[in-house]
């Protein structure tokens, strides 16, 4: 299974928030939001910080994509 966290992005667009903003709201660091870019792996508490701060679920922000 892989992350995307296309979902995340999505939001922020539609929230009119830009990533410097949602890092300062979510108290979390610009080199996380890079791994998140890259559909790294990041803390679940560094997810649940962001769902609090954009007050959604970690359905609304990220997906698990099957491997073909």
């Amino acid at each position: 299974m892989k992350v995307s966290y296309k979902k995340l992005w999505k939001l922020l667009i539609d929230k009119e928030i830009n990533k410097r903003t949602l890092a300062k709201m979510a108290n979390v660091s610009g080199s996380t939001l890079t791994k998140l870019s890259k559909g790294e792996s990041v803390n679940v508490e560094i997810l649940v910080r962001i769902c609090t701060a954009l007050e959604c679920t970690l359905d609304d922000i990220m997906e698990l994509i099957p491997d073909e």
